[in-house]
């Protein structure tokens, strides 16, 4: 060989390394591996000159193909051509062992079983194989050289081109498998946040209505619906609880059947839909309420393995359907809803079971005060009336008249004086301050020493301010509870009672020099069960103290803008 020939052939080398250093940059740069399987065929025709080239991707038992990309057949001739090979004749002898291997002619080798019809003639060949770790993980082929048979500076150039495919393909599936890894992460991370959002917003809140609330404007958010609405299992129905967003508000409360709807299928499967066409679907119950949504969630609340009812949103405002990312994150909210749910139906069925209880407690105080007093005295005065009648004398019968008027007057106080524990007149006609007055009198004429603050702005003249009758009727009563059990059970001889108005609130404060109770063992009656429901309902606080040395009961009730003109 000439010095010009090796000059030539020294610069052909040196021009051929450079396009495959180049190569290997631009492969192992990229991340997705259809972009990557193109460019190496692209790159290793370009080297090699070769007319056809092809990747062949073992199966998982690497006795067979599982994939074959082509570049330099055209779609019609792949449509010819049909079914693509799956790892026979002369390509599975890369298969069955793994070199390189170049052919002048495939078609002569005896492992060669032809072409099909509609496939290009070829007969230059060079396969290496593509190892991953040392493993066999696909094969490149390259047909059919332009200048006539592939030779070694081919072979070799194809050999680096495998290796450099080795590690872009590793790096595009490690990068494929990390970023569904990140992906996994980000969405149970969002799918926690969702949950720790809900818990957030209804920590603490035992009001049903107001838990139910803020569960679906959290929700409405979280998914980015246009609507939401809950609906609650009740029988064979379902009670809309709750909306938010673009959902008719007065459809709040209405009863839709659970039979035949969405709703009714998810609660009875216990499994989340999303409906791309809510027309198409048997039955939409919210659609005959006026609800117009083209795409819904309808998502479980499940708690202990019970479905309570459903979450269902409706319409992304990004684009009508949801994605299963945000069925995901919606079922992780509705775990966190569906215990906020329980508790609070929980707290409530608790409140209504002790208030009626206290109820029936307070029914049979007055059953026995009416027996034992009223009844008791009724029946003494008709015992002295049918003794007078069958006496002839007619003095014994003018003073037996005479008793009876005096008895029957003393009933008649007795009667006033339970009408107005159950409800003055003077609270109603007069208002609070008055009916305060009224109530703490009586409690004097029984004995005990009471001392008594009360300053409210609602006087008597024309146009003057009144609280709210509800909020009044709360004040009332907790004094009353207050005295009265100070008059029969604390042994009292002097009590202190303020109710002061202030601004935005109002206080109440109840103290005695009585024996004291303990604040934590029940009693019967409405007492203290009566006196936190009615506070609570009015949204204030109630503190209790006691000792052997007396009692001391202190509310304060917001008010706010809660005053009213009389005329």
């Amino acid at each position: 060989m000439s010095t010009t020939d090796r000059d030539t052939e020294s610069t052909l080398d040196e021009s051929r390394l450079r396009r495959l250093i180049d190569a290997g940059r631009s492969l192992v740069a990229e991340r997705e591996l259809e972009t990557l399987f193109e460019r190496l065929l692209d790159v290793a025709r370009d080297l090699t000159d070769a007319r056809y080239a092809a990747i062949g991707v073992l199966d998982e038992s690497r006795e067979g193909l599982a994939d074959f990309i082509t570049a330099g057949i055209d779609p019609e001739a792949h449509r010819i051509i049909g079914e693509l090979p799956r790892g026979r004749g002369v390509l599975g002898l890369l298969i069955s062992n793994p070199e390189p291997l170049r052919l002048s002619d495939v078609g002569d080798h005896p492992r060669s079983y032809g072409f099909p019809p509609g496939h290009p003639k070829m007969r230059s060949f060079l396969g290496v194989p593509i190892l991953i770790r040392g493993e066999a993980w696909g094969n490149l082929y390259l047909t059919d050289k332009f200048d006539g048979e592939f030779d070694e500076v081919d072979e070799e150039s194809a050999v680096v081109l495998a290796a450099w495919a080795a590690i872009a393909v590793e790096n595009a599936r490690l990068y494929r498998e990390t970023d569904q890894r990140r992906g996994e992460l980000e969405r149970s991370v969002r799918a926690l946040e969702a949950t720790s959002e809900i818990a957030r917003a209804i920590g603490g809140e035992t009001q049903l209505e107001r838990v139910l609330e803020l569960i679906a404007k959290r929700s409405r958010a979280l998914v980015d619906a246009s609507g939401v609405a809950i609906l609650l299992v009740q029988g064979d129905e379902f009670v809309i609880a709750a909306t938010a967003g673009e959902v008719p508000r007065r459809i709040t409360g209405c009863r839709v059947p659970r039979g035949g709807s969405v709703a009714g299928r998810v609660v009875a499967s216990g499994r989340p839909e999303r409906a791309s066409d809510l027309s198409s679907q048997l039955r939409f119950a919210l659609g005959e309420l006026g609800v117009d949504a083209r795409s819904g969630m309808f998502v479980p609340l499940q708690f202990r393995g019970a479905n309570l009812g459903v979450i269902e949103a409706f319409d992304r405002v990004d684009g009508p359907e949801f994605r299963a990312e945000d069925e995901r994150m919606l079922l992780a909210a509705a775990a966190s809803a569906a215990t906020a749910v329980a508790t609070a139906q929980t707290v409530e069925r608790d409140r209504l079971r002790r208030t009626l209880k206290a109820a029936e407690e307070e029914r049979r105080r007055w059953a026995r005060e009416l027996h034992d007093e009223t009844l008791q005295g009724l029946g003494g005065l008709r015992v002295l009336l049918s003794s007078a009648r069958r006496s002839n004398d007619s003095s014994a019968l003018r003073e037996a008249v005479e008793s009876a008027i005096e008895q029957i007057g003393q009933e008649i106080t007795n009667l006033r004086a339970l009408i107005t524990e159950l409800r003055p007149a003077a609270l109603d006609e007069l208002g609070l301050g008055p009916a305060l007055e009224a109530l703490l009198e009586r409690a004097r004429a029984g004995g005990l020493e009471i001392a008594a603050e009360i300053e409210l702005r609602d006087g008597r003249g024309s146009g003057a301010a009144r609280l709210d009758p509800e909020l009044e009727t709360t004040v009332y009563r907790i004094v009353q509870e207050c005295v009265t059990n100070i008059v029969r059970h604390a042994d009292a001889q002097r009590a202190e009672v303020a109710v002061l108005q202030g601004d935005r609130q109002l206080q109440i404060v109840v103290r005695d020099d009585g024996r004291g109770f303990d604040p934590d063992v029940p009693v019967s009656g409405f007492g203290l069960t009566g006196m936190r429901e009615r506070v609570s309902l009015a949204g204030g606080q109630l503190e209790v103290s006691s000792s052997a040395t007396g009692s001391s009961i202190e509310v304060i009730l917001p008010f706010g803008s809660a005053l009213r003109q009389i005329a």
